[in-house]
């Protein structure tokens, strides 16, 4: 039987305190006790189920820890304030001064800019190649490597990491696989593959309103232990904590998540292949020309589809604002950053999501002026929407 992550979300149970359907929110920033010992036991971490303040965690963070858990198949999760608040405390509690990462090359620029510009700061140096070639992942370690680094999809030129071979240079060389999600929830599950600690920003797809800010780290129970360490953990000391209202807000829509994937899924291939057959420079894993798509394939939960990111190249950013302008005056989408919205979403990387990376360095991964990255809707009508992009297109001088 195939690993359903969505039912093991269905699957878990959770009453409010007066049997609501859904948990009680936890609206406090203190816990009281009823001895002191018990104070000090929670301090050292050694009073399983007892809370003491809501940055080590409340019952509401550890609700949605648990979904999350259960979703990626690991052992149990941290949720913290922000995709960026759960990044930076795992590259820091795994790495340490004279550590050395490899990192995809192809990565959401907040995150570029932390391992390229932050972390040597620390005395932490990283080495960025192309993920997708396994030889050049490899040669690329040294002695004082700990972290293999990459997204399962990536942000914004959707290559697609083979976690299984990353996972067996992983072990071969004693180091850590740390994948982010964000592009694939349901679609990829990089725990299963291989990958040591999996991490999302709760932002985008498994959220989906756009309404709130959050991230997750799912791993093991001994490392999401370290995080959360008062004396040493990077999450705990770092202080990026979720809210609880914000906590119970994202777990009641991670119930509709396998509704929301599918629908996603279903809409991008089918722009994807409309605008490939325009003769548009298309690029989505779930089409045949992508160079992953048999490794997508092979790694992919395969009822929840290829996700719902595309991207296509018009040519050059004056082409691509000017489409962009005129899709969102037609209420085809809008015209921002980020993912996972219900409304299309369109943005021009090279100048926004991944305006950290060098000029240079953005030509020589291949991100080019003209390339618009789609975060792809939830429309009812998708060959309705379709025409209008077209038309659009056909406006602009892009077709």
């Amino acid at each position: 039987m195939s690993y359903k992550p969505a039912d093991k979300i269905q699957d878990l149970q959770y009453f409010g305190e007066f049997g609501g359907v859904n948990p009680s929110i936890s609206d406090a920033s203190t816990y009281t006790f009823l001895s002191a010992k018990t104070m000090f036991d929670t301090f050292e971490g050694n009073a399983d189920g007892c809370y003491l303040y809501a940055r080590h965690s409340t019952p509401s963070n550890l609700y949605l820890g648990e979904a999350l858990a259960a979703m990626e198949g690991t052992e149990t999760a941290n949720v913290t304030a922000s995709g960026m608040g759960a990044i930076t405390p795992v590259l820091l509690q795994l790495c340490g001064a004279n550590d050395h990462i490899v990192s995809s090359r192809t990565i959401y620029g907040g995150t570029y800019a932390f391992l390229k510009n932050f972390t040597p700061k620390l005395g932490i140096a990283t080495t960025f190649v192309d993920i997708t070639k396994l030889d050049v992942v490899e040669a690329a370690i040294t002695k004082n490597t700990k972290v293999l680094y990459c997204e399962s999809v990536s942000n914004p030129l959707l290559e697609v990491a083979d976690i299984k071979g990353l996972s067996a240079l992983a072990k071969k060389h004693h180091l850590q696989l740390v994948v982010d999600n964000t592009f694939s929830p349901l679609s990829i599950s990089p725990a299963k593959l291989g990958a040591d600690i999996v991490i999302h920003s709760l932002t985008k797809f498994i959220n989906g309103a756009s309404d709130t800010v959050g991230g997750v780290v799912c791993g093991s129970k001994e490392f999401i232990n370290d995080l959360r360490n008062v004396n040493d953990g990077a999450a705990m000391l770092l202080g990026a904590t979720m809210d609880s209202l914000r906590a119970s807000s994202v777990l009641k829509n991670m119930r509709t998540l396998h509704i929301r994937i599918k629908q996603h899924s279903n809409n991008a291939i089918f722009l994807a292949d409309k605008f490939q057959s325009d003769g548009l420079k298309t690029v989505y894993p779930g089409l045949a020309t992508h160079p992953s798509h048999r490794l997508f394939k092979k790694m992919m939960n395969t009822e929840y589809g290829f996700g719902g990111m595309l991207t296509i190249d018009v040519g050059s950013l004056d082409k691509a604002n000017a489409l962009m302008e005129l899709m969102q005056q037609k209420n085809l989408g809008y015209l921002a950053v980020s993912l996972g919205f219900y409304k299309t979403l369109f943005s021009a990387p090279g100048s926004s999501t991944s305006s950290e990376i060098p000029e240079e360095e953005q030509k020589e991964m291949g991100l080019s002026d003209g390339l618009i990255r789609f975060s792809i809707g939830l429309d009812n009508d998708i060959e309705r929407t379709y025409i209008l992009m077209k038309n659009c297109m056909k406006e602009v001088g892009v077709l």
